[in-house]
């Protein structure tokens, strides 16, 4: 795991806002925060027991930043990629994710502040990320933080059978 430096602390309403890096004390209010991503998404959500070993088993390239308040309300996992353009390393943004409660108090919005300022701490050139097409209010709100989008792009997944007959290939 790669050490982030500095907690970074912000008002939010009458709330102190802090973002800080995923500890293991963090766990079980992220688990319930993925649990709640899950629904959002409407897709199949593991049991918590499952959830937490997945949290604390992660794969070791992979970090999390969270935005707490009197409890963690918003999380990025990302991971660090080689190579970019320029053959720049740069970060990958895999999930941002914000309790329901706390949209629109700017959260996500510092989380990606944050996550910016990570990648510039280290010399890395970028932050990619992927977002659905059919989600305005998202699409809307990577636009406004000045993402550009890469409509030159294509976004595959392999996955399930099609992962295990490839890999079956080699």
């Amino acid at each position: 795991m790669i050490f982030l430096p500095d907690n970074h602390t912000y008002p939010n309403r009458a709330k102190i806002m802090q973002i800080r890096a995923f500890s293991a004390g963090d766990t079980d209010e992220l688990a319930g925060l993925l649990e709640e991503m899950q629904d959002y998404y409407g897709v199949f959500c593991p049991p918590r027991d499952a959830i937490v070993a997945g949290i604390l088993n992660r794969p070791l390239n992979t970090e999390i930043i969270v935005a707490g308040t009197s409890r963690v309300i918003g999380f990025a996992a990302f991971a660090s990629i080689f190579p970019g353009p320029g053959l720049v390393p740069g970060l990958f943004l895999k999930e941002l994710f914000v309790s329901a409660s706390e949209r629109g108090q700017e959260v996500g919005i510092k989380l990606m502040q944050r996550l910016a300022a990570i990648a510039v701490e280290r010399k890395f050139g970028r932050v990619d990320w992927t977002a659905a097409r059919t989600n305005q209010r998202l699409l809307k709100f990577y636009d406004d933080l000045g993402g550009e989008r890469k409509e030159t792009h294509i976004f595959y997944r392999l996955e399930g059978a099609k992962l295990n007959a490839l890999a079956e290939r080699s």
